[in-house]
């Protein structure tokens, strides 16, 4: 069977360096707007995933509404009331989706692009139409609107692409508890550990990040990071968190908290324990994921006794 021919032609813009002068300097822009603490607040930190996703559903419900309104005769008032909310709306939904834009992959940044061209595109037609309807141009404003909404439809196909195909804005740590499997692990002796240096151990396929803290306390969490897979071990140590090296997300320590954006979702933690010498650890039992598959297979703890189990502080959802 021949590949889609949609697809294909999105692989091809995943692939195309010709626009990526535009997206840096673009890229640069954005990461230097004075934000503060609104660009955790625009990403979605507060809310557990990205906002922008939301956001958008005032513009496209309002634009799509005023579509409707227009087979009718008689509700041009309505119409031009939509379109106006679905422009005002668009804005904010705008600056969100560039924020996040901005810390994305450059494949992802390329599709993102053209998504956000494409509303650019609508934005323009529907003010085009709400121009033209003031004026009492009832049918080029209807002809506009049309336009605008099928500017809106590409656009809203790009952004799945982006979510469900390359992943945009998903959690990357989210699979651990299903995979990671019960009970202590056993991961190297103490001395393998330097304080205040990050290690990069793996339990069951899964890349874990271990500090030994300067007092000997031995954290651990999901290496992944949450936002796009960086590498937390490569990142660097500070005041008992990691910073991920690729897009400066910040997690706590004790007990994997998103201290700092981009990232929205918290690192899966582990319990740890010295055992003999030996730094053993275990998913915690908040990350744990239930599983139905009652043939799984399940390590068994080695010993009843837990005596020196870290466990870090809950972080305080909003």
């Amino acid at each position: 069977m021949r590949q889609n021919r949609v697809l294909w032609l999105l692989d091809r813009l995943e692939r195309g360096p010709r626009a990526d002068a535009v997206i840096d300097a673009i890229g640069r822009g954005v990461r230097a707007l004075p934000l503060g603490r609104g660009r955790d607040a625009l990403h979605g930190r507060w809310l557990g995933h990205p906002v922008h996703p939301l956001m958008v559903q005032v513009p496209i419900g309002s634009w799509l509404s005023a579509a409707l309104l227009d087979l009718r005769p008689g509700r041009s008032r309505e119409a031009e009331v939509l379109i106006g909310v679905g422009l005002t709306a668009a804005a904010p939904a705008a600056l969100a989706g560039w924020t996040d834009w901005a810390e994305l992959h450059r494949q992802q940044q390329r599709v993102g692009l053209v998504h956000a061209l494409s509303n650019v595109t609508a934005a323009a037609l529907y003010a085009t139409s709400l121009t033209c309807r003031l004026r009492g141009r009832h049918a080029a404003g209807r002809a506009y609107g049309l336009l605008g909404l099928t500017a809106v439809g590409v656009g809203g196909m790009l952004g799945g692409h982006l979510a469900y195909r390359q992943a945009s804005g998903a959690n990357h740590a989210e699979e651990v508890p299903h995979v990671v499997t019960e009970g202590w692990h056993r991961i190297g002796t103490v001395d393998e550990f330097p304080a205040g240096r990050p290690v990069r151990r793996s339990v069951d396929d899964v890349p874990v990040l271990v500090v030994r803290e300067t007092g000997g306390t031995v954290r651990a969490l999901a290496d992944r990071c949450s936002h796009l897979a960086g590498p937390l071990s490569e990142g660097t140590i500070a005041d008992g968190c990691v910073q991920c090296p690729w897009h400066g997300s910040v997690f706590r320590l004790s007990d994997g908290w998103n201290v700092r954006g981009p990232a929205t979702a918290p690192q899966p933690a582990f319990d740890t324990r010295i055992t003999d010498g030996h730094v053993e650890i275990r998913l915690r039992q908040g990350d744990r994921a239930e599983h139905t598959d009652s043939s799984r297979e399940t390590e068994r703890e080695p010993g009843s006794a837990e005596e020196g189990v870290t466990h870090g502080s809950p972080g305080h959802h909003a």
